[in-house]
């Protein structure tokens, strides 16, 4: 059993662990609790009643988070052309197909690439670098497109994605401790109506049967699920 640190008894004193809490409150807990010396991320996980075994249960989607993620995102572009130059104005911070062989190098300094439909076929080779880390293009989350413009605006001012694990869990980050406690309602209404619309047709019974809150080294707070189901 995992034993957690003077610091984080302290702040789970603060929570009643069978009380699920109204969103607001929930990030108030989270944010009054938080206790390490960086800026952490505040997270949300989701337990939801699906079984990710079947293809027409797998819940997966972006969302733009209107108050921004809180996290610098070194974008990637793989175009030619007009499309190059679009990218580039949009603020992508490496554009062009010549890093396609860095990468098969083990040049990685990016976190999201974008990528227009035709140079998927040599992106292609780099499945095995790329889809491990999750940096694999995807036309499901918006990153294979011939709109990179509006793609690379979407990641800089916070688009997140967002899949579901093989135990049925969502993990997102929703911003920042620093963040207000507006910024925080606002990103986490946001993320949590993309969930409800992401809903499969498959999926029998309760939908959304968990979620909770934390700070990166603090302890989770469980928010009423009630007004999502």
């Amino acid at each position: 059993m995992r034993r957690h640190g003077k610091k984080y008894q302290e702040a789970a004193k603060g929570r009643d662990i069978g009380t699920h809490y109204p969103p607001k409150q929930a990030i108030e807990l989270v944010k009054n609790r938080a206790f390490a010396k960086f800026d952490e991320t505040v997270e949300v996980a989701v337990r939801l009643g699906v079984d990710p075994r079947h293809a027409d249960q797998v819940v997966r989607g972006t969302v733009v988070l209107p108050a921004g993620s809180g996290k610098s995102v070194r974008v990637l572009v793989i175009a030619v052309g007009e499309k190059a130059r679009e990218a580039e104005a949009a603020g992508a911070d490496f554009v062009g197909v010549e890093h396609i062989p860095k990468i098969k190098e083990g040049w990685l300094d990016f976190d999201v690439m974008v990528a227009t439909p035709d140079q998927m076929g040599q992106i292609g080779q780099l499945g095995r670098i790329l889809g491990p880390r999750g940096l694999m293009p995807n036309p499901k989350a918006g990153t294979v497109t011939f709109d990179v413009g509006r793609a690379v605006r979407e990641v800089k001012a916070g688009k997140i994605e967002f899949r579901v694990d093989k135990a049925g869990n969502v993990h997102a980050p929703i911003g920042k401790v620093s963040f207000t406690h507006e910024q925080l309602e606002q990103n986490f209404g946001a993320f949590m109506d993309q969930i409800v619309r992401s809903k499969p047709s498959a999926s029998k019974g309760v939908y959304i049967r968990n979620v909770a809150i934390s700070s990166t080294m603090g302890p989770g707070v469980t928010i009423d699920t009630t007004p999502y189901r």
